[in-house]
């Protein structure tokens, strides 16, 4: 089998999802790690014209895919021939593809866009910001009362599935879209959930994407954050100047 390559940019969460997968399921894969002012340019619009991460290239069947949720159906389908993430019967194959949707309608957006009113918007809007961040604890609210009940472990089943997998790299960013929660307090309020995202983040497979994380990271001098390491430019003060500037074409050179 040949490897997947797999366009992403190593800061976001979207593309772990994809990684995270194909490390579950043994399948070979190789990184195409570009930067986040490269994300409209050529090759990615190449790839993907919405300009996004991630997107994947297979040559086993010579699809290229995008949108995190329909290359994780696509994988599943194509290479979980085991059904070691999933399952056969027609009630479970449903309500795994519903907690996909909904961790790709719910999840992610939400998570996103409360992370952008705290962290990213030009100016401070209390209401948008309280408008998210009760978004984020309404999702997590759903989890925690689906996991509480009957004492499950798992979203779909007796055993880790996908629909487990795509949801932990955006919840492992709870403590950036919710205002005050410090890093470790910021399941507190929801036992069930902090238990289950335990033993996914537990995982080898967990581990082994945010090693690869943190060199990719490096090897583009980005901070945990994103920013670039080194003296900001001018016109540069916050994450959101940064990102500005890019949006307009601009890659602004921090000073090592």
């Amino acid at each position: 089998m040949q490897p997947i390559r797999v366009w992403l940019t190593p800061p976001g969460p979207n593309a772990w999802k994809v990684v995270f997968l194909l490390e579950e399921l043994g399948v070979p894969y190789e990184v195409k790690s570009i930067r986040f002012a490269d994300v409209k340019k050529r090759p990615m619009i190449d790839v993907n014209p919405n300009g996004r991460v991630p997107a994947i290239e297979d040559p086993n069947t010579n699809l290229t895919l995008w949108e995190s949720g329909a290359i994780i159906t696509y994988l599943i389908e194509q290479y979980d021939t085991r059904h070691t993430l999933t399952y056969t019967s027609l009630a479970d194959r449903h309500h795994l593809n519903q907690w996909l949707h909904f961790q790709m309608s719910g999840q992610g957006p939400y998570y996103g866009t409360s992370g952008w009113f705290i962290h990213l918007h030009p100016e401070t809007l209390p209401s948008a910001i309280d408008r998210y961040t009760k978004q984020v604890t309404r999702v997590l609210g759903v989890l925690e009362g689906w996991l509480a009940e009957d004492g499950r472990e798992w979203l779909v089943g007796d055993k880790m599935t996908y629909a487990d997998l795509a949801w932990v790299p955006w919840n492992d960013r709870v403590d950036t879209v919710l205002v005050g929660v410090p890093e470790p307090e910021k399941l507190d309020a929801f036992p069930n959930v902090k238990a289950w995202h335990k033993r996914m983040t537990s995982r080898a497979s967990w581990r082994r994407c945010m090693e690869l994380r943190a060199r990719l990271m490096d090897e583009q001098g980005l901070m945990p954050n994103g920013m670039p390491k080194g003296t900001m430019p001018e016109g540069v003060t916050s994450y959101s100047d940064y990102v500005a500037k890019v949006d307009a074409g601009e890659d602004p050179v921090f000073q090592q």
